[in-house]
């Protein structure tokens, strides 16, 4: 990986190395065994429902026309149907009536598709309950196959282009994490175990692969696996003592009340709690990953730097990713329940009661509980990275530091503080004054580090 860069990043030292295996091992051997005690080998399976036939097909033709009066409305109400009404001539491509075309009424109501000509639609086939040799077909609703697998063709080639390898790996991590959602997650909350620890095993399961899948294992991934999964402990016990406080019952959606009709043995404040963890994680990992990565970044940039120091720097760049990704949390609550706030802002209940009902108060506790959670990854990652990245160093007389013996017994080069030469005062007043000339030469030596370096610390 590190074949064309003219410099490597320093091993870590054995001893981290020890370290870290013995912590991040037993805990992902842990996640296994939970893992495969909880795994769902009797999930319910959807009982056959009788489904009504749907068949694919063009439209041809829209023909609109105004609607015919209502027979007989109470008093008030508009005299004519809303509409729009007409026919629409459809080509069946699929089903007993393939290559004929066939005519079906406008759709109308709220949601209804607009079709025009040339639209690739389904038809449902709906059968007379009194005479089933007569049927009729209807349109549903649009096909979206081809526009969504070009979307993902997109999606891939531009994380591909951008990432190289690294966007491929980006990829294999995202369909491991789907994978592991509807094969071990989905189905453990199905079968009846805990929402809350099926949630954390498969959020841990996630963690450690998809986090060494697409950064590689390393010294500074472990450091954000470890991050990550204290943040995600942390997380879920803010989010148990803050359900439990504002005594959320998980009935706060409408998705929730329909599953509870239909799965009354599933754990809705569970399953809210499951929903928490889920969707810290994805924000996590990005704030983990990125706090050791500064860490190391500005660990090689200066090797002179203090533990102190480092921690302070890296600090610094963790403050502003958390200012931005704590609007980032707010808005995407918002974005997802935005039909939910339009309806409350027509409740003509005060605002207090608003802000406080079920609904809406679900929705303040994820986003605080993610923050909280995010908030505790900086300074956690943040101090295992610095511990990682100058480890091994010591002090030297002069004030440098001295690197330790590696694999090989070689010890890294030191990085000695020489003192700065005594300058005389006009000498500084004009080497000040004197505008800078830049030495374009290739042969001039640089004090920046290769832009092309990589700065994952190796094993």
């Amino acid at each position: 990986m590190g074949a064309d860069h003219t410099r490597s990043a320093p091993p870590t030292p054995p001893g981290v190395r020890r370290i870290l295996i013995v912590t991040v091992v037993p805990l992902f051997v842990a996640t296994l065994i939970a893992a495969i005690v909880l795994w769902p080998r009797d999930a319910p399976r959807p009982e056959a429902a009788d489904d009504t036939p749907r068949y694919h097909g063009t439209v041809t033709r829209v023909v609109t026309e105004p609607c015919p009066p209502n027979p007989a409305v109470p008093e008030g109400t508009p005299t004519t149907a809303q509409g729009p009404c007409g026919t629409v001539t459809v080509r069946v491509q699929d089903g007993p009536d393939a290559g004929q075309e066939v005519q079906t009424p406008v759709p109308d109501g709220p949601g209804a598709p607009r079709v025009s000509a040339g639209d690739d639609i389904i038809l449902v086939s709906l059968t007379d309950p009194e005479d089933p040799s007569i049927s009729t077909y209807n349109i549903a609703e649009h096909q979206r196959g081809k526009p969504l697998i070009w979307l993902a063709v997109l999606f891939a080639a531009a994380i591909v282009a951008f990432g190289r390898l690294r966007g491929l790996a980006a990829l294999a991590g995202l369909a491991a994490s789907f994978a592991i959602l509807l094969t071990f997650v989905l189905p453990g909350i199905s079968a009846g175990h805990s929402p809350l620890v099926v949630a954390i095993v498969g959020s841990a399961l996630i963690m450690f692969v998809v986090l060494y899948l697409t950064h590689g294992v390393s010294a500074q991934t472990s450091v954000a696996v470890l991050g990550t999964l204290g943040s995600l402990v942390l997380t879920g016990l803010l989010g148990l003592a803050a359900t439990m406080g504002t005594h959320l019952t998980g009935f706060g959606s409408e998705d929730a009340t329909t599953l509870s009709m239909f799965r009354g043995d599933v754990d809705l404040h569970g399953l809210l709690l499951a929903g928490i963890i889920i969707g810290s994680l994805g924000v996590l990992d990005d704030v983990t990953v990125t706090q050791a990565a500064t860490v190391t970044e500005l660990g090689h940039a200066n090797p002179n730097f203090s533990r102190r120091e480092l921690y302070r720097a890296a600090t610094r760049v963790g403050r502003a990713h958390i200012a931005s990704v704590v609007n980032t949390i707010v808005l995407a609550y918002a974005g997802a329940s935005l039909p939910l706030l339009l309806l409350l802002t027509a409740d003509s209940r005060a605002l207090g009661q608003i802000l406080t009902s079920e609904f809406l108060a679900q929705e303040i506790v994820r986003s605080v509980v993610a923050t909280l959670g995010l908030i505790a990854a900086v300074p956690l990652t943040t101090a295992l990275a610095v511990v990682v990245t100058t480890a091994g160093r010591r002090r030297t007389a002069d004030g440098g530091e001295r690197g330790t013996p590696d694999d090989s017994g070689r010890t890294t080069t030191s990085n000695p503080r020489l003192p700065r030469p005594a300058t005389d005062r006009a000498e500084a007043l004009q080497a000040l004054s004197t505008p800078r000339t830049r030495n374009t030469s290739p042969a001039a030596p640089s004090g920046w580090p290769e832009p092309d370096r990589s700065t994952d610390t190796t094993w």
